[in-house]
């Protein structure tokens, strides 16, 4: 069996040799010209040293261009520092206005959209159309209730004048009562004294016939008179006791129709009393049967009102000038009061919002120019600062930092400025919500 590792041993040792003789070669030619390139420094050595020695004496201006580059440098710093202080910046600033959310008053199904993505429109301008069936129901509906309501307004009206003549006639009716019941009783207590007169007069008159009785009964025992003479003093004297007691019956009948008329009167003044004093409150009721009669035609004409609206509201309209985004409605969609159907980005009114450190408001105020350079449009307008913010972004932002939990670590606040363009620039039609700008104010 043959030995693999001799052969691999000596095929290493040839490659060892081979190495070693290419090696030897390339040391002699290294050595052939080892002789030419030493004479060719050497050569070269001479030159070389003039030329250092040249080069390292200095240029007898160089030492006044120093300086006074380094004089123009300072100089130009000053400059810009002098001229920076003017000024305060940021690129942490955007355009800014007034976005309108479009929504629908009223519930219903879209039947026309009139507007696209960034259409403009002006104010007034119909953009979609809502199903108005219904409404124009609800309106007829009102309308009838209303004309209802009126004509019982008008109805309830007359019985104000009718009750107060009722009235009137019922006081007048109770004064003539009053008056005759008076007058009852004046005549009743007249016809009893008048009873009362002849009870006294028929009393003298029985008094005397029964005296006479007692004076002709001797006679008549005697036979002094004639005995009917004596029948006759006798009848004339009962005659006269039963006008006594006739005369006292009509003056007790008498009496009893004094109280009765008494009674009548007092009936006909509290009825008078009752009717003047009832008489007002009668008025005011009709009068507030009036009043509730008209707020019910009132609330009808307002249900009225607020259908006529609701109709009106069919039509969605834009209310300021602008230009639409984020149109949502299509035709057939249902749409509920209050769910959005576009924007409205109005251009007439745009500002910016520039976010200053803390540290550069000290010399803000309102009214400074500024400068404003607008990235997408690699253009500058002229602008001054309208406002000083009222807090910080962090302290209005929807979760603001509390200091007092953990450990505090002081940030440089931004403050919002609000910079307003001024009227009449070329360009600021092209404008838009949300462009990065860099404002430059002069504070000095």
């Amino acid at each position: 069996m043959p030995d693999y590792r001799s052969t691999y041993a000596s095929e290493q040792e040839l490659e060892e040799l081979r190495e070693e003789v290419r090696r030897l070669r390339e040391e002699q030619q290294h050595s052939k010209k080892e002789p030419e390139e030493t004479k060719k420094e050497e050569k070269e050595e001479p030159e070389q040293q003039k030329e250092k020695e040249e080069e390292k004496k200095p240029h007898p201006l160089r030492k006044f261009i120093i300086i006074g580059a380094v004089i123009v440098v300072a100089i130009i710093g000053v400059i810009w520092w002098l001229h920076s202080r003017q000024f305060e910046d940021t690129d942490d600033a955007q355009v800014d206005g007034h976005t309108s959310g479009i929504a629908a008053r009223v519930a219903g199904n879209v039947v026309a959209v009139y507007v696209d993505e960034n259409q403009f429109v002006k104010a007034g301008e119909v953009l979609v159309d809502l199903d108005p069936r219904d409404y124009k129901v609800a309106v007829e509906q009102a309308r009838s209730q209303w004309m209802q309501a009126q004509a019982q307004t008008e109805a309830e009206q007359p019985n104000v004048p009718v009750t107060q003549t009722t009235n009137e006639t019922t006081i007048a009716n109770a004064s003539t009562d009053i008056v005759s019941a008076q007058a009852g009783v004046a005549a009743a207590e007249r016809d009893y004294q008048a009873a009362l007169a002849r009870i006294r007069e028929s009393e003298a008159n029985n008094a005397k016939a029964q005296s006479d009785v007692e004076r002709y009964r001797p006679l008549a025992e005697k036979d002094e008179i004639p005995k009917e003479q004596f029948d006759q003093v006798v009848a004339t004297a009962k005659a006269m006791a039963a006008t006594v007691a006739a005369n006292q019956a009509t003056a007790a009948s008498a009496l009893r129709q004094v109280d009765q008329k008494k009674a009548q009167l007092t009936e006909a003044q509290q009825r008078a009393e009752e009717a003047r004093k009832n008489a007002p409150q009668q008025v005011a009721i009709r009068r507030a049967n009036v009043l509730s009669r008209r707020s019910s035609a009132e609330a009808a004409h307002a249900q009225l009102d607020q259908a006529l609206l609701n109709l009106q509201y069919c039509k969605i309209v834009s209310p300021v000038n602008g230009i639409v985004s984020k149109r949502v409605a299509e035709v057939g969609e249902h749409l509920t009061p209050g769910q959005q159907v576009m924007l409205v980005t109005q251009l007439d009114d745009l500002w910016v919002t520039a976010n200053f450190r803390e540290t550069q408001l000290r010399k803000m105020h309102p009214g400074q120019s500024a400068r404003i350079h607008v990235d997408a449009l690699d253009g500058d307008f002229d602008g001054y600062l309208e406002s000083m913010p009222a807090a910080s972004g962090a302290i209005t932002s929807l979760l603001p930092p509390e200091n007092a939990t953990g450990n505090y670590v002081k940030v440089v606040q931004r403050l919002p400025v609000r910079i307003r363009f001024k009227k009449g620039q070329t360009g600021l039609d092209r404008l838009r919500p949300g462009m990065s700008v860099e404002p430059k104010i002069t504070v000095q």
